[in-house]
């Protein structure tokens, strides 16, 4: 193994994050200075944002006692090692918490503040919710990217950097980092899903539909609850999502690497500080002018991003690596070899999959796309034609993605074997800085609309919120489809660093016991996505029922004489998100130990069958959730009776059927099947 490394590189990438977390501080404290409106604005704010908090603090309650449980069982065993992925499985979880509470609570600050700037111009406001989810974006890469480059250094040189060194100890310890990330990030992103798809389907069924008032209505009790959704839900479980992908990809590559060369093993580090860099300089490029679009300012962002990724990648990559790297196919057993111009191509492949994923997302969901505005015309006969539609929409959707999936797949492999699927899903995350600062962006947006709408703002400041929020529908959408192709690599790449440190050289299909673990692993995405969206017709149901007897028993509420009693949605959905998101989420981590102990090869068919069907499912999910959203809204602004009629009505009864699907079931099978490969990985030296 090569040892031809510096840790002036690693160091490199550490001040990468370091300047990160500057930035994310400094946007912070540019924020908090910004003027937050009248005493009314503040009011409403006041009420998202302890919602917001009060939730998160309930939340991070539990997982301190799931962390603590699961660092016990880790130190169990006499093997030493075993303690230390007991502490980088807690430093993993408190960095992704931590992600998620400084997201939380600088897009609770930015809502009412992008309101107010709404009042001054668009690229005020678009500049304050950018800045907003500037923050989350800078804070999740920084931290992502310091714990693990300053854990890697420790171990190393606790342990040494030869190959049996790094291949028993430093990174099945590391590795503890990653599950650390995962198990918060799951929890996180059902509690947060489950919360506000409740709150979501109550406002709406009730308000809309039976009351018809506009949404984000102040005499509609749900409607806090609602914006406060938008920030647990999108903030905190988008961000804990990508930081674990984020972490994962690393992890996975450099496991992988280490059966090649130590440079290998130190490049995804190296690639992740070059994408941090990407994303700074693309992020000062978002800007707009009154009138302008603000989706083109976020993609010139984007796009410069990803060019300079691709510019650079090659150059530092030949720096790390002047020459090839011989090394024998785990799989074949063929000789091979890596070079720099193969890492450029996985990572080109990676990157240029993940734009074409967004793409395609933004297509099959966005409002001013042929299928959304099909599903509209559906919509004229009915809730169900408008159902059958989203849901059909949403089952053709899968096909494009998964080919462009495979695509990445076969060209990383070809030039550099497992590493260059593991480096091809880094290469699609590399610019998770302004990836997750624009998908961040929208929550703050659409809560700074429903702001202005309750403070009965003028309605050049709601159509400026409404142009900001629209953009966000679909900044969202391309999120998640981005989230589900980084999941798809990432999950193969942890898979094949599972396969090597579990000794399984192959898969055989004919082996009953793999057979059973595919099936089993297959089964799994519905039955996690039937507990899930269970758990939010269960707690819509309850925020309906109290909805309605609001409206009913409270006198002069629906003439806007007196003010409903929000505190008491927020807790329905609160109470609710907590308790239901533990039995998934104790299956995810059990599920793989429990088939690990039984045979490792029908672990391995496990999560062979959970990857393929939880992408599947994740997809179709998402948007056809999507798709429906954007139907709903397209017919809002104007178009097939508009507002208030009948297809209006059909179109919000197949929105709420979509929520639970986009936003909560969809998005938690994105962890699902990385958590499952990462626990393997974990307990894979316990199963040679």
């Amino acid at each position: 193994m090569s040892k031809a490394i510096s840790t002036n590189w690693i160091l490199i990438s550490i001040l990468a994050g370091a300047i990160a977390l500057v930035f994310a501080l400094i946007k912070a404290i540019w924020i908090s200075k910004q003027n937050a409106g009248n005493r009314e604005m503040q009011t409403i704010a006041d009420h998202i944002r302890e919602g917001a908090m009060a939730f998160l603090s309930r939340e991070y309650k539990v997982l301190l006692i799931f962390v603590v449980a699961v660092a016990v069982l880790l130190t169990i065993g006499n093997r030493n090692w075993n303690r230390l992925v007991a502490v980088s499985f807690i430093v993993g979880a408190v960095c992704s918490g931590l992600a998620g509470y400084i997201g939380m609570r600088i897009s609770t600050k930015a809502n009412v503040r992008t309101t107010q700037a709404a009042r001054k111009s668009l690229n005020r406001a678009l500049n304050v919710a950018f800045s907003s989810g500037s923050v989350m974006g800078m804070s999740v890469v920084g931290l992502g990217v310091i714990g693990l480059s300053v854990l890697f250094i420790i171990y190393s040189r606790t342990f040494g950097v030869d190959e049996k060194s790094l291949n028993d100890l430093v990174l099945p310890i590391l590795s503890g980092f990653s599950l650390g990330a995962s198990s918060v990030a799951l929890f996180a992103r059902m509690g947060g899903g489950i919360y506000t798809k409740a709150a979501d389907v109550g406002a709406d069924l009730v308000g809309k539909v039976e009351a018809g008032i506009p949404e984000d209505d102040p005499r509609n009790p749900a409607v806090i609850a609602d914006n406060v959704g938008d920030n647990v839900g999108d903030v905190a479980g988008m961000g804990a999502d990508l930081f674990e992908s984020y972490v994962g990809s690393m992890v996975g590559a450099m496991v992988i690497g280490a059966a090649y060369s130590l440079n290998l093993v130190v490049l995804p580090l190296i690639i992740a500080g070059l994408g941090i860099v990407c994303s700074l300089i693309g992020s000062f490029l978002v800007k707009t002018h009154e009138g302008g679009n603000p989706q083109a300012a976020l993609n010139r962002g984007t796009f410069t991003a990803d060019i300079l990724m691709v510019v650079l990648i090659y150059p530092i990559t030949t720096l790390l690596i002047p020459e090839n790297t011989l090394f024998v196919n785990f799989m074949t057993g063929v000789t091979q070899s890596i070079g720099a111009f193969d890492i450029f191509i996985s990572t080109f492949s990676g990157l240029v999959v993940g734009i074409v994923i967004g793409l395609i997302t933004e297509y099959y969901t966005s409002e001013s796309r042929k299928p959304a505005q099909w599903i509209a015309q559906q919509s004229q006969t009915g809730p169900a034609t408008n159902v059958i539609a989203g849901l059909s929409l949403g089952m053709l959707s899968t096909m494009l993605p998964v080919i462009f999936i495979s695509g990445a797949i076969t060209v990383a492999y070809s030039v550099a074997g497992l590493y260059g699927i593991a480096i091809a899903a880094l290469g699609m995350l590399s610019t998770t800085g302004i990836q997750l600062a624009i998908d961040a962006y929208g929550p703050v947006a659409d809560n700074a609309g429903g702001i202005a709408e309750m403070a009965k703002l003028g309605t050049d400041i709601r159509e400026r919120t409404d142009k900001l929020d629209a953009v966000g529908n679909t900044t969202a959408a391309i999120g998640k489809g981005f989230a589900i192709g980084s999941a798809a690599l990432t999950a193969l790449a942890l898979f094949a660093a599972f396969q090597i440190s579990a000794g399984i050289k192959s898969i055989d299909l004919t082996n009953p016991f793999v057979m059973a673990g595919i099936f089993i692993g297959g089964m799994l995405p519905f039955l996690f996505s039937s507990i899930l969206i269970r758990a939010v017709g269960e707690t819509a149901f309850e925020m309906i029922k109290e909805v309605r007897r609001q409206f009913r028993e409270i006198t002069g509420l629906m003439e806007g004489k007196a003010k409903a009693d929000y505190h008491k949605c927020v807790d329905i959905s609160a109470s609710a998100a907590i308790r239901k998101m533990i039995l998934p989420g104790a299956l995810a981590v059990a599920i793989p130990p429990i088939f690990g102990l039984i045979n490792k090869e029908m672990l391995g068919g496990l999560l062979a069958g959970v990857t393929v069907s939880g992408v599947l499912m994740a997809i179709f999910m998402a948007n056809t959730g999507g798709a429906l959203d954007n139907a709903k809204k397209y017919i809002e602004a104007g178009n097939l009776g508009g507002k208030g009629s009948d297809t209006h009505k059909a179109a919000v009864t197949g929105d709420t059927v979509g929520d639970p699907l986009k936003d909560t079931a969809g998005p938690s099978l994105n962890i699902l099947i990385k958590l499952m490969s990462v626990v393997s990985l974990v307990i894979a030296p316990l199963l040679r």
